[in-house]
């Protein structure tokens, strides 16, 4: 059993559709980081970075002690692993599975953050900081479009890569890219859609009951964290 610590953000769905995928038991814990349940000292026993998702696995591949594990990127790895599934076994497809997980979480998924901030989250519009990281989500789906040319998936067959792009394509209209300028991208993103793991996974995050972030203080945990925050 895997205890899945979530929420339903861009990297919440990433861990929820790979769990879904390899069929791993798992229970889900919500996390309401508009309410600061991010910041509860049990949470931040397994996620010392105040951040969803982590997990913890009571029945580890070693059978040693629980393994407790924070950062999206490495829980997908983890997921994969385990199941023996969404990571291909052979030396050189293994690799560039992973250069692109680390490509989307390095890349993709900050400057696309970013972009979303600047865009919707601000208190003031700053004309210099929309513009550069709307450029940079525009240069990172062509990228990844590019990459898409003549293959189905990111790196040819389904795989946790996949799964690592697609929460940070879904907001596409927020940051302003129309994926009608990114063909391949958008056949992907189409097909992606349809699987059962995405809906359920989406469908799911619907049916949360959210903290709103329209206050004060919900903006402050979110928004403006800084050192102060850590050591409290």
């Amino acid at each position: 059993m895997i205890d899945a610590y979530y929420w339903g953000t861009t990297n919440g769905h990433k861990m929820l559709i790979a769990l879904l995928e390899t069929q791993i038991e798992h229970n889900l814990i919500h996390v309401d980081i508009a309410r600061g349940d991010q910041f509860e000292p049990e949470f931040l026993k397994i996620a010392p970075n105040n951040k969803i998702p982590a997990i913890v696995d009571h029945d580890p591949p070693s059978g040693d002690a629980p393994v407790s594990l924070f950062e999206s990127g490495a829980i997908l790895h983890y997921l994969a692993e385990k199941s023996g599934k969404l990571l291909p076994s052979d030396w050189q497809n293994r690799w560039e599975t992973t250069q692109w997980v680390i490509w989307q979480v390095a890349g993709l998924g900050p400057y696309g953050g970013q972009c979303l901030h600047f865009r919707d989250f601000a208190p003031e519009k700053i004309t210099y900081a929309i513009d550069r990281y709307t450029r940079e989500a525009s240069r990172l789906y062509a990228v990844l479009d590019r990459q898409l040319e003549g293959r189905d998936f990111v790196t040819g067959t389904f795989s946790i890569a996949d799964i690592a792009m697609y929460p940070w394509i879904y907001p596409h209209p927020r940051m302003a890219q129309d994926l009608a300028d990114y063909p391949n991208l958008k056949g992907w993103y189409e097909a992606m859609s349809e699987r059962a793991s995405v809906k359920e996974a989406y469908a799911y995050a619907a049916g949360l009951e959210r903290t709103p972030i329209d206050t004060d203080d919900a903006r402050k945990l979110l928004l403006y964290q800084d050192a102060a925050s850590v050591r409290h």
